[in-house]
């Protein structure tokens, strides 16, 4: 759907972004992260045809993308950060979405609109002026423009800025459902916990450079080289940690009152082999379970000290 190659822009001397390749298929809801200035604002700029690249290629629905492409660029759809002001805060919110929804041609504009401000909880709010909407709900007014004209990607930007708890949860619903209809979602955002709830792959970007593009799965085991696993018992054996380090799939273990902890080797699963062992010796595993890194620990692993090690062509 998504993929760019060698892709530059450049601002005067300054290089936003630095020869970056993304791949994104078909189907996917794909997080794209990054610290402040690490170039995800440059890189989304030129992804919607904002933009020019300095150098590189774009290329949308495996067709060469440019800004001139506006058959390309109706298959979008886009929430920015902020909800612009435009010339319409007079408007009411269904004459707001009523006037996208001409200007895209949507069919049956009456029936998808009720159904769109129903499903994030604006239904009620209907005939209530823009511009007396709150940050949380401008932010949910753009995704149903956003969606009205039935885009093949939906690009978001920081989508739960500004919402609680349970605008939160609605938005996620709603981006969850789109992506099981078929829809592929971009979606930039520094709420990494929320990223990992929905994304099934994420690139993380640094100095304008592409330091990981993997599964969620893939990007956590990369950060660990070793599978840790916390287990429960009746009582831990002083001897018991030396001798599982004996064995060829630990790395090591430690002990504290009732507690093991282990660490695995990842080139398999040996959680029932350990549980085995650990039965035979007359100790039963009354707990066991397997510490996951979050992304929010990835992140800050890749982008901080092994930024260089990590990026690609670095031992070019």
């Amino acid at each position: 759907m998504i993929r760019t190659m060698k892709l530059v822009k450049r601002y005067g001397s300054f290089t936003a972004v630095n020869g970056l390749d993304l791949n994104i298929p078909p189907g996917q809801i794909y997080g794209f992260l990054g610290p402040n200035g690490a170039g995800k604002t440059s890189t989304i700029m030129m992804l919607l045809g904002v933009t020019t690249p300095t150098s590189g290629e774009i290329r949308l629905f495996g067709e060469r993308y440019t800004h001139r492409r506006l058959d390309l660029r109706r298959r979008i759809g886009v929430v920015p950060e902020k909800h612009p002001v435009g010339v319409w805060p007079w408007m009411t919110a269904q004459e707001y979405l009523a006037l996208f929804a001409d200007l895209f041609e949507v069919e049956r504009p009456e029936e998808k609109i009720h159904a769109l401000l129903e499903r994030v909880d604006l239904l009620r709010f209907r005939a209530k002026r823009v511009r007396e909407f709150s940050h949380g709900m401008l932010q949910k007014l753009s995704i149903i423009r956003a969606l009205l004209p039935d885009p093949d990607i939906l690009f978001l930007d920081e989508p739960i800025s500004g919402l609680d708890p349970i605008g939160i949860k609605q938005v996620r619903d709603l981006v969850v459902t789109e992506n099981r209809e078929g829809r592929t979602i971009f979606v930039s955002s520094h709420q990494l916990s929320e990223m990992e709830r929905i994304c099934h792959r994420v690139a993380i970007v640094s100095r304008g450079r592409l330091v990981a593009e993997e599964t969620m799965q893939d990007l956590l085991a990369r950060v660990t080289p070793e599978r840790h696993i916390r287990v429960e018992l009746e009582r831990v054996p002083d001897d018991l940690p030396a001798a599982l380090r004996a064995l060829p799939f630990v790395h090591d273990a430690t002990a504290a009152p009732g507690v093991l902890l282990v660490a695995l080797s990842r080139n398999g699963d040996f959680r029932k082999p350990l549980s085995e062992w650990l039965i035979g010796r007359g100790l039963v595993p009354l707990r066991l379970e397997e510490k996951v890194p979050s992304l929010e620990e990835a992140f800050m692993t890749i982008t901080q000290e092994n930024v260089v090690a990590l990026a690609p062509g670095a031992r070019e």
